[in-house]
């Protein structure tokens, strides 16, 4: 204030002298005010701002009337001053016009030095984008002491809320040697050691809530207990008052309704260690007695109570009851709310008031306004630049006309997560969705605000089976549209937009082993019913060419060709997470002068033809990183029973004998490319998957596996296809054909599944996995959660075994593992990881192993 004063003051003294320059000897009396026109504004000694800009933001102009000394004149300077965009402003007057009623105006000012350049000094690059991104200084702009005082404060608490509390931060400003008025600006961070919290003292709480529970109820404020192994220890001062209300609650949520802080104290107990003490006085303890409701038409009392589950006696819980009338809990608990707005009661609202307190005992009366049934008006999709507004509306259902539902609203939103085709942590953020009621016609409207992300994907996969290294490439295009296939401008460089999915995949060990398929998904056949269409065709060539050392041979071949059609049909009981899978497959094995003892035959052709059925549920809240829900899936496999059809049989000359029944046949004289021309099994499989978050992101999965290969003759036996390979990374090449792979880390591939003498295969020898279980605990953390990369990491425990005959089947005859891994998800790519595992139980292979992981394994 004081260097505006003297700013003003040295105004003042200009006017007259730079009225005597200009007009050879005028005078102005500054004892007699004096009003003039003004007739021009000159300005000097800008460069970054135009006169007319100056004169703007002096606020004079051609025309206006100023009266010289006035109140007007010092208000300019302070217009000007205010800016912060000049180290000195001053104004006076150049000339008076003839008449002189009229006076030229000059403004003379001093500009700041623009920044060029800002740099930090003490941290890592990598706070650096974090920091330029947070504070207010640019390049190219004024640097004042406000500015100066504003980014420090910035930076500060920046660090303050990583921990390090005694943060020191220093503006340099130095000239630009280089650009003219301009400066150089460094921010010298002295970030210091970083505090942590080393004990918490409660007072007050002993003997009703223990010491872990209190501690538990305080989410970031966090001592070195051991039970806080897994959490920070950093003193988050942004956090610290959430944390005390937390307390509070704790006590509350005890029954003691009256509860409060008295005291807290931060001191240090070391130089970087930090000491709190909370002192609690948590008053009397309360209990329910009477709940009453008022207001209630659509529900009983009798159906209220049964939501609100408290009953008379039970500990005065008032922050399990808001939970309970309001929302909040586990996501599978009803309230109040939800059960009103369930049946399009938007405006409902409910308050419950304490009407008598009697010693420990509180009554409580639910008041409720239930209002009138709101139905939806307008649903908006906005931010679906590639993909059709039908894709999203199909899947949600809040639709126009409907009562509003707010299981339905919340089913949308999970729905539209899972589609792939869009972010799943934006439209999870309620910042991207609205909820806009119209209570005057009892209406309401629901915004829904998506992000596109790309989701075709490019294949790059390699791994190692069968001592060679087989590579894949391939792509997935998840948004294809078949209707704009004749569409002008469509093929950029596909025709996308209705969620379609059509993919190719092409893998070669650059030797002798070929695999080409193609495959179609339409999720809603015709566009009009969630009934999903799924067709695939393969074909995969072996031959005995080895490019490496220029054998190019085709002696021996193998081909095998393969097509499959499904359709998926969404139930509606249980309910309408079912869906009901129906397929027909089949398979050729096309065999000329094979390697003896690599197949079951060396020549000859065998046919795998089945149908398979499927029970499946899916609840998980998104694709990528499930925080909560479920995966369900209960299936069978099963081909002709072509064995129960035979009744001829071969003497030991091979001449043909027919027999009364199948089971007086004997299969020892049959030949393998007779025996195995049809292949028939039935083939089970159960796989289920449970998410449930713990601490924010932090999420578990369990998951539990099982599948079993029978056969429908005994003297058949099992088959030598379809079986289990399990062991290893997960990943199928060209020596695992006709079988399926499951990973299990720790292990080399195939290392669990039985490998053992065999009669129909000449080597004597085959795999043989024919049951199997797996069971998964595995903890996810993000590293990032977004719409470019989504990157976890992840520890499990895992175990399974792999058995050739049911009757061995024993579920706790388990090989164990643990590990730790991290996945990365990439749109463009999909899904990549490596997992580093540990076999307790197969020493034979050696303990330690690493897996590469391309796409999703079970």
């Amino acid at each position: 204030m004081n260097r505006i004063r003297r700013i003003l003051l040295l105004a003042l003294l200009l006017i007259p002298f730079a009225a005597k320059a200009q007009d050879g000897g005028f005078e102005v009396d500054y004892n007699l005010p004096r009003e003039f026109i003004v007739a021009g504004v000159a300005v000097d000694g800008n460069t970054y701002y135009s006169d007319t800009q100056i004169a703007q933001l002096a606020g004079l102009h051609i025309g206006m009337p100023v009266t010289v000394p006035s109140e007007e004149v010092s208000s300019i300077v302070k217009r000007l001053w205010a800016q912060q965009f000049f180290e000195s402003v001053s104004i006076g007057i150049d000339s008076l016009s003839a008449s002189r009623d009229s006076a030229f105006f000059r403004i003379s000012i001093v500009e700041r030095p623009r920044i060029s350049r800002i740099t930090y000094s003490g941290i890592k690059t990598s706070d650096k984008k974090d920091l330029d991104d947070r504070i207010p200084v640019r390049r190219g702009r004024e640097f004042s002491d406000y500015s100066s005082k504003a980014t420090c404060d910035i930076i500060r608490r920046y660090y303050q809320e990583k921990g390090f509390l005694k943060v020191k931060v220093v503006p340099e400003v130095k000239n630009d040697s280089i650009v003219k008025n301009a400066i150089r600006v460094n921010f010298n961070i002295d970030k210091g050691e970083r505090i942590k919290i080393k004990t918490i003292n409660f007072v007050g709480g002993e003997g009703e809530l223990s010491e872990f529970k209190m501690a538990k109820s305080m989410k970031k404020t966090k001592s070195n207990k051991i039970y806080n192994f897994f959490s920070s220890k950093k003193f988050d001062e942004k956090e610290y008052p959430n944390d005390k209300n937390g307390l509070i609650s704790a006590f509350n949520e005890a029954g003691f309704r009256d509860a409060r802080l008295i005291k807290d104290s931060i001191y240090y107990v070391e130089p970087n260690r930090l000491g709190i003490d909370f002192v609690v006085d948590r008053g009397n303890k309360y209990y329910f007695r009477n709940i009453t409701w008022t207001g209630n038409s659509v529900y009983d009392t009798q159906t209220l109570n049964s939501v609100l589950a408290i009953n008379k006696g039970d500990v005065y819980d008032n922050v399990t009851m808001e939970k309970r009338l309001y929302g909040g809990g586990k996501q599978s608990e009803m309230n109040i709310t939800q059960l009103y707005r369930d049946n399009g009661y938007l405006f409902f609202n409910i308050a419950p008031v304490e009407m008598n307190i009697q010693n420990d005992s509180i009554d409580v009366e639910m008041r409720i306004t239930e209002g009138k049934p709101a139905t939806l008006n307008n649903i908006i999709i906005n931010g679906n630049d590639l993909t059709n507004e039908k894709v999203v509306r199909r899947q949600i259902y809040t639709r126009p006309g409907y009562l509003f539902s707010q299981s339905n609203f919340e089913r949308s939103i999970r729905e539209i997560a899972s589609l792939g085709q869009f972010d799943s942590e934006a439209i999870m953020d309620p910042s991207n969705w609205s909820v806009v009621p119209n209570q005057l016609n009892n209406t309401v409207d629901i915004v829904y605000n998506v992000t596109e992300k790309p989701s075709s994907q490019l294949e790059l996969a390699g791994g190692w089976g069968g001592n060679t290294f087989v590579a894949t490439v391939g792509v997935s295009f998840n948004n294809f549209s078949t209707k704009r296939m004749f569409e002008k401008g469509a093929w950029t460089p596909v025709p996308l937009g209705d969620a379609q999915n059509l993919s190719f995949r092409f893998q070669t060990n650059g030797t002798y082993y070929t695999a080409l398929s193609a495959s179609f998904v339409e999720p809603w056949l015709f566009g009009k019913k969630p009934t999903s269409l799924s067709l695939s065709a393969y074909y995969t060539r072996q031959t005995n060419s080895i490019i490496g050392i220029g054998l190019l041979s085709n002696d021996r071949v193998m081909d095998i060709y393969g097509f499959s059609a499904s359709i998926g049909k969404r139930l509606k009981w249980p309910d309408d997470y079912f869906v009901l899978y129906n397929g027909l497959s089949w398979q050729s094995y096309n065999l000329h002068n094979w390697y003896s003892g690599y197949f079951i035959f060396d020549d000859g052709i065998a046919h795998n033809i089945n149908y398979s059925l499927s029970l499946s549920r899916v609840s998980t809240d998104q694709n990528i990183y499930p925080r909560q829900g479920s995966e369900f899936s209960l299936s069978l496999q099963l081909t002709p029973p072509f064995s129960l059809f035979r009744k001829h049989d071969y003497d030991e000359k091979g001449n043909v004998v027919w027999r009364d029944s199948y089971k007086d046949v004997n299969y020892d004289n049959w030949t393998s490319q007779e025996r195995y021309k049809w292949i028939e099994y039935h083939k089970w499989k159960f796989s289920g998957a449970v998410y449930s978050k713990l601490v924010g992101d932090l999420v578990l999965m369990t998951r539990a596996q099982f599948g079993y290969l029978g056969y429908y003759n005994r003297n058949w036996g099992y088959s030598p296809f379809e079986g289990f390979l399990v062991g290893g990374d997960g990943m199928s090449g060209y020596s695992s054909y006709g079988s399926e792979v499951i990973a299990l880390r720790g292990y080399t591939n195939y290392s669990l599944t039985p490998y053992i003498a065999t009669p129909y295969n000449s080597s004597g020898m085959a795999y043989a996995g024919n049951v199997y279980d797996k069971f998964t605990v595995e903890l996810r953390y993000p590293v990032i959660l977004q719409p470019q990369s989504t990157i976890y990491a992840l520890a499990f425990l895992e175990g399974g075994n792999c058995w050739s005959d049911i009757r061995d089947f024993n579920p706790f005859q388990m090989k164990r593992s643990a590990g730790v891994g991290v996945r990365v998800f990439l749109p463009m790519i999909g899904l990549l990881g490596v997992d580093w595992g540990y076999g307790f139980d197969d020493a034979t292979n050696g303990k330690s192993q690493f897996h590469f992981v391309i796409g999703q394994q079970f």
